[in-house]
């Protein structure tokens, strides 16, 4: 593909996809396989109801923490709407915590693989 504009979306979007299209099967399926692991246990961990808090409570934080889910893609869409009716029982579980982190480095590993497509796009790497 020669768009590095639009890899870079799919990418994003898509987890692995970009380096699929691309002809990177093995490095596309290993950033799929990992993101969305990550992203599948965070939400079984309670980790779509993290911060616990609202941006009036702690400014710096809770933009770091949409920033870090934003990067999740499509399925940043999915975490927030699950974080808008939570469940009484979810700060109860000890993974709450965990699984915001996992959430978060999910979106972040995300911008990572997305930078590496549009890299191999421009042909900066190989």
């Amino acid at each position: 593909m020669d768009n590095p504009i639009l890899v870079g979306l799919i990418s994003w979007f898509v987890p692995g996809l970009g380096h699929l299209m691309q002809g990177r099967v093995v490095r596309g399926a290993i950033i799929a396989v990992i993101v969305w692991s990550m992203f599948v246990i965070a939400l079984l961990s309670g980790g779509a109801h993290y911060p616990g808090f609202d941006f009036k409570d702690g400014t710096l934080l809770y933009l770091l923490n949409a920033f870090a889910r934003f990067g999740n893609g499509f399925r940043a869409i999915v975490s927030f709407i699950m974080a808008g009716t939570p469940s009484p029982q979810v700060a109860a579980l000890a993974t709450f915590e965990y699984g915001g982190r996992f959430l978060e480095v999910a979106g972040l590993l995300n911008y990572l693989a997305t930078v590496d497509a549009v890299d191999i796009s421009l042909g900066r790497k190989k």
